[in-house]
């Protein structure tokens, strides 16, 4: 190409073959899979006071629920990308996933943790509901509040960044606004409906022991 346009210039080169592309995969799931069961257990020990109606391991799966959701949004919209602008999948979206993970595990347990604290406080006084809604309420504003200025400066890194990182703030920017929303209107709601089943379940097999 120099000997022909000498005037060509590389600003990148990135170049995935067979066996990098395989251990780059394989390295992903492993993080990936050891970091969501860290995140299982953490939550699982740490709501371990909270009231028996409330299984605290419930805390933990339904963080991973939520994370998934954010997970696949954000690559489905890179599967799109790469179909029609042949955008590719290296390290650095792995790096954001990663990130994404982070960022949205830690605004849910910040809701959950909120729950947890008012289960305790109401002693049962209250339905679980009730004290689910009251602790959306009470951090509505502070994940606004975050999400809105990480936002602000992943969208100027988006406009005003360099090319070669584009995607990845790209992607970081997806699940910065996915993981807002599914730590709000996902996770929680998935809470509630599990504890409302294991109820239904519970009373239903007292019915037929007796």
């Amino acid at each position: 190409m120099k000997d022909r346009f000498p005037s060509v210039t590389e600003p990148r080169f990135t170049t995935i073959g067979p066996t990098i592309g395989k251990t780059l995969l394989h390295k992903a799931i492993t993080a990936i899979a050891f970091a969501l069961l860290m995140i299982i257990v953490y939550i699982g020990f740490a709501f371990r006071k909270i009231p028996k109606e409330v299984n605290p391991w419930r805390f933990g799966v339904t963080a991973i629920i939520a994370l998934l959701h954010d997970v696949i949004i954000v690559t489905g919209v890179f599967a799109i990308l790469g179909a029609f602008l042949d955008v590719e999948l290296d390290a650095l979206f792995i790096t954001a996933m990663l990130t994404v993970f982070g960022y949205s595990v830690n605004d849910t347990i910040v809701i959950f943790d909120r729950i947890r604290e008012n289960l305790i406080r109401s002693e049962g006084h209250e339905s679980v509901g009730k004290v689910i809604n009251k602790s959306l309420n009470q951090t509505l504003r502070r994940s606004i509040n975050t999400s809105v200025s990480t936002l602000i400066v992943l969208v100027a890194v988006l406009i005003w960044g360099s090319p070669s990182i584009f995607y990845f703030v790209l992607a970081l920017t997806l699940g910065t606004l996915v993981g807002t929303y599914s730590s709000i209107f996902t996770a929680s709601p998935i809470l509630l409906k599990w504890n409302k089943w294991a109820k239904r379940k519970e009373i239903q097999t007292a019915h037929e022991t007796e």
